[in-house]
């Protein structure tokens, strides 16, 4: 297993470097000035902005100036806007909200995906089977914003003006703690939700027909021990191996559910960075959020031994 990990961590080094190099391609053969987008509708000082260009080396070659913040990223310095912030500094203040709210989503996604998965399987054809796979595909075919935007209503106007009810705050506020996170972490985790459980109805329904469940069943095992020990643990690969899939993309797909709860989180971060074209900001937090798929990736793939003995790694 050692030699296993020291081998997955070496691959992730041309993974990287792949990864940052397409994304700082695409920053910088964005069309527009970013100095000029620095300055706003207002035409930038041509003194000032050269001096803002020679600063940050805007006008070195693409591989020159790639080269330059490759090697920083190895020393651990993400670079500085053009405003002059440390992007590990603007990272920092912002991580911590799409965090909590990728993880609020995720146990979300896994603990209602994997019992509505469960329960559909368990009971195919049946009225919670047929409730599962509706309401999944319902949730599938609409956007998040559309189920933001819903919700946000229901249950953040509705409740709070006919009945009183004000648990789910409809914007963002910190001083609410957990309560504030529940909504959007929701509403980030609906469509994978959906994808989850409609994959745990499958994987379960196939583990069961297997000859090894049969044997068990003949064997004069209780129902439950069967499908927790045998049958549910063999079916959760396929589904570990999307849930950690997903927890990089929660991270990086928020921008849109940040944006509907006011939340100042990477979304918001990368959306403003965009806007603004401070291409050394992006191309930072794109880049840990690569490190961290990477590590998600391989902690999946360790959780595998766990799941299935069989699995060895050498």
């Amino acid at each position: 297993m050692g030699r296993y990990v020291i081998r997955r961590l070496i691959q992730a080094i041309p993974v990287l470097l792949g990864a940052t190099l397409l994304i700082y391609a695409l920053v910088h053969y964005l069309p527009g000035d970013p100095v000029q987008a620095l300055a706003g509708e207002k035409r930038a000082d041509p003194i000032v902005a050269e001096m803002i260009r020679q600063k940050y080396h805007l006008n070195d070659p693409f591989l020159v100036q790639y080269w330059n913040y490759i090697s920083g990223v190895f020393q651990g310095n993400l670079g500085e806007s053009l405003t002059g912030r440390s992007v590990t500094d603007m990272i920092s203040e912002a991580f911590p909200y799409t965090v909590n709210l990728a993880l609020v989503a995720f146990i979300i996604e896994a603990v209602m995906g994997v019992l509505a998965g469960v329960m559909a399987a368990l009971r195919k054809g049946k009225f919670i089977d047929q409730l599962v796979l509706i309401s999944t595909l319902f949730v599938i075919s609409i956007p998040v914003f559309v189920t933001g935007f819903i919700l946000q209503l229901l249950l953040g106007v509705k409740l709070k003006n006919d009945y009183g009810i004000d648990f789910f705050p409809v914007s963002f506020n910190e001083d609410d703690g957990l309560r504030a996170y529940l909504l959007p972490a929701f509403v980030l985790a609906s469509t994978s939700l959906a994808y989850v459980a409609r994959l745990t109805r499958t994987s379960l329904m196939e583990t069961m027909r297997a000859d090894y469940v049969r044997t068990a069943v003949a064997k004069g095992l209780k129902r439950r021990r069967v499908i927790g020990r045998h049958a549910l643990r063999n079916a959760l690969i396929p589904i570990v191996t999307f849930l950690g899939a997903d927890l990089g993309g929660l991270m990086g797909g928020a921008v849109i559910t940040e944006k509907i709860f006011n939340i100042h989180g990477i979304g918001g971060l990368l959306a403003q960075s965009v806007y603004q074209k401070q291409g050394t900001v992006i191309v930072g937090m794109v880049t840990l959020l690569v490190m961290i798929y990477l590590v998600t990736t391989l902690l999946v793939d360790m959780l595998y031994a766990v799941l299935d003995p069989r699995i060895r790694y050498e």
